[in-house]
């Protein structure tokens, strides 16, 4: 079991709290679909709260690429979201311009780390902002949870 597969164990046997070094973490349970793949993987991410939905950070720990979950997100954007006890369905879209901004200087406030994190990089982390979807599209293909 790899370091992921034991937080999101973790995260689902314990309803979204997090004990020792990620206690107090916003964290939530990202599905996605493989852009080439087409593979359910779900990864542990940390969010921020927004009035609507939820913002997420394609940081990877300050490397120089993106982690694959954002571009499968971009390719797939219709998904699950595990939150707490709560899945919900979401639409994702990259914030650009100001919106981006306010985030994620928000983010570095709340969670020091992130500014270390763009330090380490010279690419510009996206901020995902993560939309409840209250009604399906017809012909839309969100992931189910399964």
């Amino acid at each position: 079991m790899d370091f992921n597969d034991s937080v999101i164990e973790r995260f689902r046997a314990l309803g979204g709290k997090l004990p020792g070094p990620a206690e107090g973490s916003a964290l939530l349970l990202l599905h996605t679909r493989g852009a080439r793949s087409g593979a359910e993987r779900v990864n542990p991410v940390t969010y921020q709260p927004l009035a609507d939905g939820w913002a997420i950070f394609a940081a990877h720990a300050g490397a120089a690429n993106h982690p694959a979950w954002f571009h499968n997100l971009v390719a797939n954007p219709e998904t699950i979201i595990e939150i707490g006890t709560e899945t919900v369905p979401v639409r994702a879209r990259v914030a650009i311009g100001e919106e981006r901004e306010r985030i994620w200087e928000r983010q570095k406030a709340f969670y020091p780390r992130f500014a270390k994190y763009e330090e380490q990089t010279t690419r510009e982390i996206p901020v995902v902002v993560l939309e409840r979807i209250t009604a399906r599209r017809p012909g839309s293909r969100a992931l189910e949870l399964g």
